[in-house]
């Protein structure tokens, strides 16, 4: 038994020490950077991260999960040491926005040990060829000492595959009832938003076994997907639950102007490319636009008229910085900053950016178990950071 024992832990140690460590959370020195609220403190838990996309906390604060758009899953230790590459993670096709994506557990994650990834899946005979892909979805056991993933599963897959590089969305969010939501982009193919024969601009909802739950607002319509839970989305980049409501939150690109949050209801179209605020990259208008608001498509609940590029979303509710509490924090790639959002009931009532001095691109930000912010910077030596309030 000892001998098993120590080759166990011999094993681990091992394991951990694949990528060499580049900062510890124990020991990086904060730096502080101005807010309306006080300083905000940011310190690096870990960098050399290739593009990190997505994290997820583990429970009982054993670390984190986080992927790396060019196709890696690492493992995170409390105390900020990096794994090597986790095994039995799909392969991906990384070009332009794609590869590996978003990464959740499994409610039940105590029990089942669950991991839950989104990436893009190209068309040709493997996952990681083809001139063109779409976002696929699907699910692996994570071993007890962290180094691989077994038996993943597809249990989603984004159809027909039309993208050549460009907007796969994708965030994962389980709802209090254990339905997992996929928020998808429309792979730069405008009008595929609006036909319900199509996964592009959609957000789905399926059971965790990728089985389609027969109360879905379009289940039994002839040429149309039953995954569909809304439509009319375009790059859908942050996706969070409120903890407050339960209800779905999503955000999105819109093109040149009109990035968007959406609090997401049952079968409703949320516009796009009917509706937007957003013009062509080149200055020309949107050609199927007719007007910032249609009739028959729901309006934004938050718009932005110039694009900060957001990412990521969380809400506060920890209660450990108070002056954050019911605040709305997304993170922003093209003005590179952290964007808080105070709400009064509910209505957004002020708008802080935060963090701009650092010039980071933010892809993600979650709340942490401890009450931190976390964050990552998109970048090929991208890192982990906790963000705090003083």
């Amino acid at each position: 038994m000892f001998r098993k024992s120590l080759i166990a832990t011999l094993c681990a140690t091992a394991f951990l020490s694949l990528s060499p460590l580049t900062a510890s959370a124990a020991t990086a020195a904060a730096e502080h950077y101005k807010s309306e609220l006080g300083s905000v403190s940011v310190s690096e838990v870990v960098g050399g991260l290739n593009h990190p996309w997505g994290l997820a906390f583990l429970p009982d604060k054993k670390g984190m999960l986080v992927t790396e758009r060019s196709g890696d899953l690492r493992f995170i230790s409390p105390e900020g040491e990096m794994s090597g590459p986790i095994s039995g993670v799909p392969q991906v096709w990384a070009r332009g926005q794609g590869g590996l994506l978003d990464v959740v557990l499994s409610p039940d994650f105590a029990k089942d040990r669950m991991v839950y990834l989104t990436y893009s899946e190209g068309s040709g005979a493997s996952a990681a060829e083809g001139d063109n892909a779409g976002t696929a979805a699907g699910r692996g056991r994570l071993s007890a000492d962290m180094t691989r993933l077994e038996n993943f599963t597809v249990i989603f897959r984004q159809q027909p595959k039309l993208s050549v590089g460009n907007h796969f969305g994708s965030r994962m969010v389980f709802d209090r009832d254990g339905y997992l939501f996929i928020a998808l982009g429309e792979n730069n193919d405008r009008p595929t938003s609006q036909d319900l024969d199509k996964l592009q601009g959609k957000i789905v909802r399926i059971y965790p076994d990728g089985s389609v739950p027969k109360d879905n607002p379009f289940v039994g319509q002839n040429n149309v997907r039953p995954e569909i839970w809304s439509y009319g989305h375009r790059n859908q980049q942050g996706a969070a639950l409120s903890p407050w409501s339960g209800t779905l939150w999503t955000n999105e690109h819109g093109p040149r102007g009109g990035d968007e949050i959406n609090i997401i209801e049952r079968g409703q179209n949320y516009g796009w490319p009917l509706a937007t605020h957003g013009i062509n990259y080149s200055g020309q208008p949107i050609p199927e636009a007719k007007g910032k608001f249609v009739d028959g498509t729901k309006a934004p609940f938050h718009v932005w008229e110039k694009s900060p590029g957001i990412s990521g979303m969380a809400f506060y509710s920890d209660g450990r910085f108070k002056a954050w509490d019911h605040n709305l924090f997304i993170g922003a790639l093209a003005s590179e900053e952290l964007i808080r959002l105070q709400f009064e009931g509910d209505r957004i009532v002020h708008e802080e950016r935060l963090l701009g001095d650092m010039k980071q691109r933010i892809r993600d930000v979650r709340q942490g178990p401890d009450g931190y912010l976390y964050v990552l910077t998109d970048d090929e030596k991208g890192k982990v950071l906790k963000v705090g309030l003083e």
